[in-house]
């Protein structure tokens, strides 16, 4: 993966930090890379595929006034884009929904695709996964399979299983390692699989339904730092310049304090976190 262009930095911190658009979804991908790099983050992720019908739609497909937008935003901040999302893989998903996205994914200049399992068939799955790697290659990006609570892949093990066998890459996210229990063995296990990792915060007890989890993943997310997760212990297994982007949509927290300041708290929160993680000689992470 190419490196996410580092921007100059006041403070000690060394790891490449993104923003993710889940965090401000409602806001429009050239004001989002603008806002993201007021608040001092390297680099962006950018949605190119809507997950659900409630969702705002970002046209960024090649020719779109959006696309020119956006790349004259990245142009003049001087961020890039990282990754690309988000692709549910369900038991018909196929080329006619991801050449598009993938299509999409290379206009802005993204090299890793996020997805996810939607299909309880994971013989299924990852037969469909290793197809989208294939088409993918011709546009210069590598999907990253994200291990999601709610969802038939549900753990580090089974997600490394299914990257390896496919080409795929591993994208964990710190929200759902928390809900179904991944261990520091376990992120050791798959770090050679891991380009990116997802920060967020959340309260150690979990949501008591599939309703619950799926609403605290997509609208109750905290600030690195802001309630009871060990996140430091979540990035002492993976090396020492691995990019992390923030991924903390909370609907409550965007409106009160509007898109400026909530990506600006989020850029706060996560530097303040990754200042106190200082690197060993090894490559490891000492709190």
């Amino acid at each position: 993966m190419t490196p996410p262009r580092k921007r100059p930095q006041k403070g000690p911190r060394t790891r490449p930090l993104g923003l993710a658009p889940l965090s401000a979804l409602t806001v429009p991908p050239d004001r989002l890379v603008r806002l993201a790099a007021e608040a001092g983050f390297d680099f962006v992720g950018l949605r190119v595929l809507a997950v659900t019908d409630s969702e705002p739609v970002h046209d960024l497909s090649p020719g779109s006034a959006l696309l020119a937008d956006t790349l004259t935003a990245l142009e003049e901040t001087g961020l890039s884009v990282v990754d690309a999302e988000f692709l549910r893989i369900d038991a018909d998903t196929g080329r006619d929904t991801w050449l598009p996205a993938l299509e999409a994914s290379q206009a802005v200049g993204a090299t890793r695709f996020t997805v996810a399992a939607g299909d309880d068939d994971l013989a299924r799955l990852t037969d469909t996964l290793g197809r989208l790697v294939q088409d993918a290659a011709a546009f210069g990006v590598v999907p990253a399979l994200e291990p999601i609570s709610y969802r038939s892949v549900r753990s580090l093990p089974v997600a490394a299983g299914i990257a390896s066998a496919t080409g795929a890459r591993v994208l964990p996210d710190t929200l759902h390692l928390a809900r179904f229990d991944a261990t520091a063995d376990e992120l050791a296990a798959v770090a050679d699989l891991v380009d990116m990792v997802q920060l967020c915060d959340s309260p150690a007890r979990p949501p008591a339904t599939l309703e619950g989890l799926v609403e605290e993943s997509r609208a109750r997310r905290l600030a690195p730092g802001d309630r009871d997760q060990d996140l430091a212990g979540y990035l002492r297994p993976l090396r020492d310049d691995l990019p992390v982007s923030v991924e903390c949509p909370h609907d409550g927290e965007l409106a009160r304090r509007g898109a400026a300041e909530w990506i600006r708290h989020l850029h706060d929160s996560a530097t303040h976190l990754l200042d106190s993680i200082t690197p060993t000689p090894t490559g490891g992470q000492t709190p």
